[in-house]
């Protein structure tokens, strides 16, 4: 293919969405529809691409900005009008696809062969098609009776005969780019809406003995576009059926495809199992032979191999390998995790550096901390990081013991090998090696209770 060149219609007001956020700005599978789009295209191999915005534009050109020219489209004045205003953003020579923002299901594979088949039958435009069981709400190709593409006609405006056709307009279409230039200068808004339609171009190719081809698909999925939250959750199911099945043929097992949410940016190695109830978000990159779930969630986690999740939530750490997290654990932001570490149930760490062989193994809070290798932090153990005013900081080096029930009062430093003792409130720094003892002596007072007991 030689000098391809995209636009992307953005601009409409998306008003069934009922949303403040640009429609196109919507996510499916942890991607904007827009960015399912653009990324379909950059992956065809098309590099110049313009995304004509309008209706909220400053969300989109600040969500795009650096990859794409954009231009405006002040007034809504339908598909063809939005492609005038992207004609000055383009090569006058080449070819031209014009795409929807909201199809985030076109692959790239769809766009390449289109590209490549109007390009080798010299069509003058190429409109992508599918038949479709209901096609309600969508512009109609209508044909000759030698099966040529002669218009595409609008729902709204079409004839009863015409509303019984079935194969649509996908608003996807291929353009020679003289032939687009020259048709749009002569396309009206004399139609149902009072618009300036996109389609009325291929009508004045034809009439102007221009080729006109169709590129009919069979996968009917491609085409939907998201008009409301419904087709917004029917994308998502296809695209997270799409992911997971991709993840499968490389090689993950996947207990439950219907119970486990992947985004299209998380990338997952061999021989990983995936238990019913995995949500996995972000930037996450999770290793080989790994347990997650069941009921696991991990947003822009790195999770080194042979490393089990259950039952918790990973956000913006990294664990490395063989360590076990969970049940019931929460790794807050800014947490490094070593490897052979043990996070157990109901344990919380947050912006904490945990070394090698580490056991916060239940009942544990560990903020704003760094401690060493072969650490043992005790049941119900909590570093008091914060005064009501600042965070401070919690240092246990290596092979230190700390008992249960601890509270450790940072700024403060537990040395090498130290002990400290069930009970303690730790406000001191404890040398390395020696047992720290920071709790009231018990007192037992005989026959203290008796006759104090209340009657129930």
């Amino acid at each position: 293919m030689s000098n391809m060149s995209a636009v992307i219609l953005a601009a409409g007001e998306g008003k069934r969405m009922k949303s403040n956020k640009s429609k196109v700005l919507h996510a499916v599978a942890g991607k904007t529809l827009v960015d399912w789009v653009y990324d379909a295209v950059k992956a065809a191999g098309v590099e110049q691409i313009a995304v004509v915005v309008g209706h909220k534009a400053d969300q989109v050109t600040a969500h795009m900005a650096g990859k794409v020219s954009f231009p405006m489209q002040k007034e809504q004045l339908g598909t063809g009008h939005a492609v005038v205003q992207a004609l000055p953003f383009l090569p006058t020579e080449g070819h031209i696809i014009i795409l929807a923002g909201d199809t985030p299901l076109i692959t790239s594979q769809t766009i390449k062969a289109a590209l490549q088949a109007h390009e080798m039958a010299n069509n003058a435009a190429t409109v992508i098609t599918v038949d479709l069981k209901d096609p309600t709400g969508y512009g109609r190709i209508i044909r000759d009776a030698s099966g040529n593409v002669q218009k595409i006609v609008e729902h709204k405006d079409c004839t009863e005969s015409q509303l019984t056709v079935t194969e649509i307009n996908s608003g996807i279409y291929c353009f020679e780019a003289q032939a687009l230039i020259h048709s749009l200068s002569q396309v009206t808004n004399q139609n149902a809406q009072g618009e300036y339609y996109l389609t009325d171009t291929l009508e004045i190719l034809i009439q102007q003995n221009m080729q006109v081809q169709a590129f009919k698909i069979e996968d009917d999925e491609q085409l939907l576009g998201i008009n409301n939250r419904i087709q917004l959750a029917q994308a998502e199911c296809i695209m997270r059926k799409r992911i997971v099945h991709k993840l499968m043929e490389d090689g993950v097992t996947v207990i439950d495809p219907n119970t486990t949410y992947v985004a299209a940016t998380v990338s997952i190695g061999m021989d990983t199992v995936l238990y019913p109830g995995c949500v996995l978000e972000g930037n996450t990159t999770i290793g080989e032979d790994c347990q997650i779930g069941p009921n696991a969630r991990l947003v822009n986690a790195t999770i080194k191999n042979d490393v089990e999740v259950q039952y918790s939530v990973v956000l913006d750490s990294e664990i490395d390998e063989q360590t076990h997290v969970g049940p019931y654990a929460y790794v807050r932001p800014g947490c490094l995790i070593g490897k052979r570490v043990k996070i157990g149930d109901f344990v919380e760490v947050k912006k904490a550096i945990i070394g090698d062989d580490t056991k916060l193994s239940h009942l544990t809070y560990v903020g704003d901390a760094t401690l060493g290798k072969r650490v043992n932090m005790g049941c119900g153990t909590v570093t008091v990081n914060y005064d009501g005013k600042n965070k401070f900081q919690t240092i246990v080096e290596d092979d230190a013991f700390v008992g249960c029930n601890t509270n450790l009062l940072a700024p403060v430093t537990v040395g090498k090998g130290a002990y400290i003792a069930a009970g303690s409130t730790i406000t001191d720094n404890v040398p390395s090696e020696a047992l720290a003892i920071a709790r009231a002596r018990q007192t037992v007072k005989d026959g203290w209770a008796k006759g104090k007991t209340k009657n129930t």
